[in-house]
């Protein structure tokens, strides 16, 4: 999702979710800040980024006994000991806590970092770990309409 597409959302939002109280606003922005963990976490599943596209495959890395992994990539990311929410009457937070929270960070903007401490540096793909596609749109418009009626 580009950054004016989100504008626009927030600008059709705000003046729907103002009529609401703060208590009405905290238990709307805990309800979607639920669904929208699981929504991230389900994608992160999937390896696909917002758009739809696939994660880009990560390159074969060799364990000790010389054969690739071939694992998921983020399996343990998106636990909900990592991939926190919180809410409150003025926004839903969902992201990653602790020391995943840097790692998600360089694969979601493709920046450099260190394979291993003391280890060679390499530049990662980007791959979006958080952000909202069309359906999470769709779904928040939902949740808020289901709210006000």
């Amino acid at each position: 999702m580009s950054e004016r597409d989100l504008e626009s959302f927030e600008r059709w939002l705000e003046p729907l979710i103002e009529k609401l109280s703060p208590g009405e606003r905290r238990q709307l922005a805990r309800q979607i800040a639920r669904e929208n963990r699981i929504s991230q976490r389900e994608r992160i599943k999937a390896q696909r980024n917002p758009d739809g596209s696939a994660y880009q495959p990560r390159s074969a890395l060799r364990g000790q006994s010389g054969s690739i992994r071939r694992k998921a990539m983020f399996s343990k990311l998106r636990s909900a000991r990592y991939l926190t929410m919180s809410a409150g009457p003025d926004a839903a937070v969902v992201r990653f806590m602790g020391r995943v929270a840097s790692i998600a960070r360089v694969h979601q903007l493709g920046l450099r970092d260190r394979v291993a401490p003391g280890g060679p540096t390499v530049r990662y793909p980007q791959r979006e770990l958080l952000g909202f596609s069309r359906a999470d749109r769709e779904r928040i418009r939902d949740n808020l309409i289901d709210h006000l009626t």
